[in-house]
């Protein structure tokens, strides 16, 4: 049996193609747990509609409204042996769930997945999609390389067999987003195997605009480095180079200038015109990508970077309490 879970808040628009996915799909053996961070649209009313009809289908509010939350809320009330998310904005091919199966049963995984697939409504929506899944966009994850099958150190959403839940935890409460980044770099430190397989097939729509797109790797750079604090071995090049070129950037004005110091900046752009020029598509495609390549890379880059002066901060405070908690020890010691 598989449970199905979907974590959901205003999700009105979309909602209905999960349930009618779900209902469809050939694996008989299953449940779907819809977990509702309290929505104010019709999400709820429209899942009540299903609940009537399909004695499978649960709905479980999710207060916290969070994603790992409503993970956590789901994994505990699932009664399936394999845990599946959904994501609401996505689309499925019809046989995802036999798939996911199949690679559990070939490969000695304990969590599989597919790599990031996208579909796009506008000019801006495809100039994200050719920038998300290229090298220069986003680095060498394999998760957005859409030919690549094999053991790797993270898959997005994914399937799990759900013992693993009870011998590496759950996940991580404090992360508002990169949830499943921690997760499965955790799997891999204690041993654990996450497969990739591109017949896992589904597909993510992007952000549609500018300041969407800027909202959303900036906050996922802004709790990578609380991730690759708990798992130190998920840290990557590719993690880096974007703080990196923000401070490159930032120090500009500060730094005497000489011939050399715009070289790495004349590099950059001489990468971002080509990869935009390259880019399939109309002109106005390729023009977005000029937009949308280094929107991503300064956003991840300056969200890492206040993620971490966060991190250190806290790290900080934290040791400066432990430091004044024994000097009160050591002065009650000497008073006794």
């Amino acid at each position: 049996m598989i449970s199905v879970i979907c974590p959901t808040y205003n999700e009105a628009n979309s909602i209905r193609d999960i349930i009618d996915f779900f209902i469809s799909s050939k694996h008989l053996e299953k449940e779907l747990l819809i977990i509702d961070g309290n929505s104010t649209d019709n999400t709820r009313a429209i899942v009540k509609e299903y609940l009537i009809k399909n004695n499978n289908i649960y709905l479980i509010d999710n207060p916290e409204k969070y994603v790992s939350f409503a993970m956590n809320r789901g994994i505990q009330a699932a009664k399936g042996d394999i845990i599946v998310r959904l994501d609401a904005h996505s689309i499925y091919s019809a046989d995802y769930f036999e798939n996911i199966l199949d690679t559990f049963k070939y490969t000695n995984a304990d969590i599989v997945g597919g790599p990031y697939l996208t579909y796009f409504r506008n000019d801006f929506q495809k100039a994200v999609a050719k920038a998300i899944s290229s090298s220069f966009g986003i680095g060498n994850s394999k998760a957005h390389n859409p030919n690549y099958k094999g053991y790797v150190d993270s898959v997005p959403y994914g399937a799990f067999k759900k013992k693993i839940f009870d011998e590496i935890g759950l996940f991580d409460e404090q992360l508002i987003r990169n949830q499943d980044d921690e997760f499965n770099y955790r799997a891999n430190s204690m041993g654990k195997k996450v497969f990739l397989n591109p017949a896992i097939k589904f597909w993510y729509c992007p952000r549609h605009s500018i300041w969407g797109l800027f909202k959303q790797y900036f906050q996922y750079g802004y709790y990578k480095p609380l991730v690759l604090k708990k798992v130190k071995s998920g840290i990557k090049l590719r993690h880096l180079i974007p703080a990196l070129f923000v401070l490159y950037v930032l120090s500009l004005p500060l730094i005497k200038i000489n011939n050399f110091i715009f070289i790495p900046l004349i590099i950059y752009l001489f990468a971002l015109i080509f990869n935009s020029l390259i880019t399939h598509g109309k002109i106005k495609v390729k023009l977005f990508t000029l937009i949308v390549y280094p929107t991503i890379h300064l956003s991840y880059g300056l969200g890492f970077l206040i993620g971490l002066n966060t991190l250190l901060i806290g790290s900080i405070k934290n040791g400066l309490t432990r430091i004044k908690a024994n000097y009160l020890e050591i002065n009650i010691y000497n008073l006794n």
